[in-house]
């Protein structure tokens, strides 16, 4: 199982879930909402290799943490995955819009200069302007769009501009998350749960939630859910490998 989007340092007993991932040999990104959360979550995973932790400067946070971008700059070098990251123009973050784009191009500069990363980028209410952004940057990661909520035609220029897409029980739950999934690329997509945040019965969801992705995607595919999760796994695989080889 393979959960590429979520925050392990936010569970109420993170150690207690870091312990299952491992008992289930998943392999997990662990996203961070500010820089100075990477080293205590990094400590977290005691060296386990499928567990990864990425660097991040939520947009929500952005402008109260603009100053720790010198702390992502330091960081930067030893981190191979960036997130979460972004923009977000809801109603309740739009007034702090600008801040979050000076801080959202400070990191793709950063990472463009240390020639890229994998990215998990954050983009409700923006997909727009984060393409826009990414177009700027071409060289600055292999961006991963995380719980995409754009609409088609931002879908169709996500895909012209080799954006993967995190997808996870809660997106698809909705018809318009649905809508969106059909159309996005059988070789660009890779599971997530989001959680704590994103929810399933009223329940936070966990890391080894993500298997409820599957049964979703093999009626949606038309495909078995063996061959939807062994689809994902070379995706996951490619990535890696495409970061590898081009970027890192």
């Amino acid at each position: 199982m393979i959960d590429m989007h979520c925050h392990l340092d936010l569970y109420h007993e993170p150690h207690k879930v870091v312990n299952i991932c491992r008992q289930k040999n998943m392999y997990v990104l662990s996203v961070t909402t500010t820089p100075k959360a990477w080293s205590g979550t990094k400590m977290l995973v005691n060296g386990n290799d499928r567990i990864n932790t990425s660097l991040g400067l939520h947009p929500q946070l952005a402008h109260e943490r603009y100053n720790e971008l010198d702390i992502f700059d330091d960081i930067l070098p030893k981190a191979r995955f960036i997130g979460e990251v972004g923009l977000d123009g809801g109603k309740n973050y739009r007034r702090h819009y600008k801040q979050q784009k000076d801080v959202f191009r400070h990191i793709l500069t950063s990472t463009q200069r240390a020639s890229g990363r994998i990215m998990t980028i954050h983009s409700q209410y923006a997909a727009s302007d984060v393409l826009d952004e990414l177009e700027n940057y071409p060289d600055a990661c292999i961006p991963i769009l995380h719980w995409f909520t754009g609409n088609k035609n931002e879908l169709k220029r996500a895909i012209s501009q080799g954006c993967w897409f995190s997808v996870g029980p809660a997106m698809l739950r909705a018809q318009r998350g649905r809508n969106l999934f059909i159309n996005m690329p059988r070789d660009r997509i890779i599971s997530e749960t989001d959680g704590p945040f994103a929810m399933f019965n009223r329940k936070p969801l966990m890391p080894w939630n993500v298997n409820l992705v599957f049964s979703v995607i093999s009626k949606l595919w038309g495909e078995s859910e063996k061959v939807v999760q062994e689809r994902i796994f070379n995706n996951f695989q490619n990535i890696l490998k495409i970061s590898k080889n081009a970027i890192l």
